[in-house]
């Protein structure tokens, strides 16, 4: 599943193409709430189920997604006020980068669950696009045989499923001294968006210096 530091690297690459004016402040604030769905890795160690469930629920972008709109079409904004004239767009590029960067990555990988707490189901939205001289365009996401056996899959519920991660191990108490492994990057596709993102954000502070 992709760390953290993917997450960021992530909401990196959001900030650096959706960001009007383009300074360390607005890129910390967009990489963190690319970052903000994984806090639920800690809330799961006291709500059995809780990681990839309480902060990977697509409402959670559209809720915050209406209040940014609501906030920043009304007479006096708050978020202009406190922050300033930006302050409504730093924060609506916020929301594309929790949805982008925070969720979306782990839904392809191994899960999240999507609609939780209206629905408590986990998915996973994995596949391939192709085009095939035989076959035409052939797609897997969204598998519609009568014997679908591939693309996107219905997983357990919060009250059945558990996440790995080095901070909570497994469902319950953890075994003494048992390992715990903290992933930076776990694939070489992963190095890349890290890495492009790191180049994306240097060229950006340096179009600004200009």
């Amino acid at each position: 599943m992709p760390s953290t530091v993917v997450h960021v690297a992530f909401g990196a690459l959001v900030a650096t193409a959706f960001l009007h004016e383009f300074d360390a402040k607005a890129l910390a604030v967009v990489c963190a709430f690319a970052a903000f769905p994984d806090v639920d890795t800690f809330l799961g160690i006291w709500i059995a189920g809780g990681h990839r469930a309480l902060l990977h629920t697509l409402l959670l972008p559209v809720l915050l997604g209406v209040v940014v709109y609501w906030d920043a079409h009304r007479g006096e904004s708050w978020l202009r006020a406190r922050f300033g004239r930006s302050g409504p767009h730093v924060a609506a590029v916020g929301v594309v980068a929790l949805t982008l960067g925070g969720i979306l990555p782990d839904l392809m990988t191994n899960g999240v669950n999507l609609l939780y707490p209206v629905h408590d189901r986990f998915y996973t939205f994995a596949g391939k696009l192709e085009l095939s001289s035989t076959d035409g365009v052939v797609q897997t996401f969204v598998d519609l045989s009568e014997d679908a056996s591939s693309g996107g899959s219905v997983g357990g519920t919060t009250e059945n499923t558990h996440y790995y991660t080095g901070v909570d191990l497994e469902r319950g108490q953890d075994p003494e001294n048992a390992e715990r492994v903290f992933p930076v990057v776990a694939s070489g596709m992963q190095l890349v968006v890290v890495v492009t993102a790191i180049a994306g954000v240097i060229g950006r502070f340096r179009e600004a210096k200009r």
